[in-house]
């Protein structure tokens, strides 16, 4: 059990992680930035440390030690050896991955930057969101759902799955540790993984022979740079930042982005009696979430097991046309190849109606098109047309964060930040450098990963146990700061 004091110190990490994302805040705080840096040295040595991971001895003597250096400082204070891969990230990626090496007699350890395992799913998302998909294509490896979950869980339910998760496989993420850089070191022939404490302190550097990046395609909010953001005067929200619609009641709102989020986030507020209208920029594909008796995704893989792609998808079609009519006749054009073709090429997911178009064909929710530019409490359109908003929800989505600590140039793309080899070749590299999470399939295709990993490296576990001995002191001494 965590004391009150430790408590105390994660709601305050998760207030700060909410702010991270809000570019109304990220514009203050670049005003405030002398103030605030000298606020936060004087605050780093009187809060609490995070409970540390019990199983690992290095991680308590990195709690128990005194932060003297600052975080730019070119030398860590303290530096662990980490027998197994390192894994960055605690989200269903991570925690799939630390349960198929444990299965397989591999240590692992987790640095994650929040709080919690699954910060996104527990500080970022939407108090209405439930999973797309039914559940038996949302598993981690060798654990169900509850029989006594429905069909599609809840958010809160699939928090405590992965919570239980955890549990089971007695997985404990570092938290509160944000990797600041991974280089591999080619005179030692292991990764040299570098971390911040959560006020900017506390460097540790993780020795290791492999390397796992479990960050996903969803690390960072994108927010769109629109031409008068400070002109606007209402407050612009992304979904990261979005958990009800109870807020805007009575508002008239303009939600940008129509894929699942944007779509769920406007059915939500009409729910709470609120105004919204949704900018549709490109083509989509919008499929009944469920048809034929049967889920939408559930079918699709059926049918793909007996016809080709191409045949599927004109099922598929035909069938969403008689379920939800000609989506063009409301603004919503469909793209030249078929949902699954397109999927497999791009990556774009279909959206999985739960309701949304009703609320467009009643006019409950209205269709504009992209944004020019924004005015004072208005938006004018590329059509010309200018209409007054009270808020701005920017559903734009996420993008991975690889580039930016990853200090590697031929596995990961330098724009997109995902592997360059497409699935299902995209999870291994070079020099013991796997992905987890970066698949755009969902946790179907994290699951895959996470067992090939697990795989690949038991077989270099057991060959390197007949050789190697262990990591020997004087490669790795401990920085005088960190002796007892």
């Amino acid at each position: 059990m965590l004391s009150h004091m430790s408590m105390a110190y994660y709601n305050t990490r998760e207030i700060q992680g909410k702010q991270a994302h809000d570019p109304i805040f990220i514009e203050k705080m670049k005003s405030k930035s002398s103030s605030s840096s000298s606020c936060s040295s004087s605050s780093s040595s009187s809060s609490p440390s995070p409970p540390s991971s019990p199983s690992s001895s290095s991680s308590s003597s990195s709690s128990s030690s005194s932060s003297s250096s600052s975080p730019s400082s070119p030398s860590p204070r303290l530096v662990v050896c980490v027998p197994g891969p390192v894994i960055v990230g605690a989200g269903p990626s991570g925690l799939a991955t630390a349960a198929c090496l444990q299965l397989k007699g591999v240590p692992s350890v987790i640095l994650e930057r929040s709080n919690c395992i699954a910060s996104l799913w527990q500080l970022k998302t939407y108090d209405r969101l439930r999973l797309h998909l039914p559940k038996q294509f949302c598993e981690l490896p060798f654990m169900p759902f509850p029989n006594d979950f429905p069909t599609y869980p809840t958010k809160q339910q699939f928090i405590q799955y992965l919570e239980d998760y955890a549990t089971k496989f007695d997985i404990r993420p570092r938290f509160n540790e944000g990797v600041a850089s991974a280089e591999f070191d080619s005179k030692l022939g292991f990764w040299r993984v570098r971390t911040t404490g959560a006020k900017g302190g506390d460097e540790t550097e993780y020795v290791c022979r492999w390397l796992i990046a479990a960050t996903g395609e969803n690390a960072e909010a994108v927010v769109p740079k629109l031409e008068g953001m400070a002109e606007f005067g209402g407050p612009i929200r992304h979904t990261s930042l979005y958990k009800s619609g109870e807020e805007f009641r009575g508002k008239k709102v303009l939600v940008v982005g129509c894929g699942n989020s944007g779509m769920e986030v406007c059915l939500d507020l009409c729910n709470h009696n609120a105004r919204p209208s949704l900018v549709v920029r490109d083509t989509v594909h919008v499929l009944p979430r469920e048809m034929l008796g049967k889920s939408t995704f559930g079918l699709s893989m059926l049918l793909l097991k007996w016809l080709p792609i191409r045949l599927v998808d004109r099922l598929l079609l035909v069938v969403s046309r008689l379920l939800l009519g000609n989506t063009s006749r409301l603004g919503l054009d469909r793209p030249k190849l078929g949902p699954l073709e397109l999927k497999n090429l791009s990556g774009k997911t279909p959206v999985l109606d739960v309701g949304t178009l009703a609320k467009i064909k009643s006019g409950d929710i209205e269709v504009r098109p992209a944004i020019k530019r924004l005015k004072c409490h208005a938006i004018e359109f590329i059509n010309g047309r200018t209409e007054n908003f009270e808020a701005i929800v920017l559903a734009t989505g996420y993008r991975s964060n690889v580039p930016i600590w990853l200090k590697e140039g031929d596995m990961f793309s330098k724009e997109d930040g995902l592997p360059r080899k497409p699935f299902p070749n995209g999870w291994k590299g070079e020099c013991g450098l796997y992905a987890v999470g970066f698949t755009k399939r969902g946790i179907l295709g994290a699951t895959m990963d996470a067992k090939r990993i697990a795989e690949d490296i038991e077989r270099c576990w057991k060959a390197e146990a007949k050789h190697c001995t262990p990591f020997k002191g004087s490669l790795f001494p401990l920085s005088s700061s960190s002796s007892p």
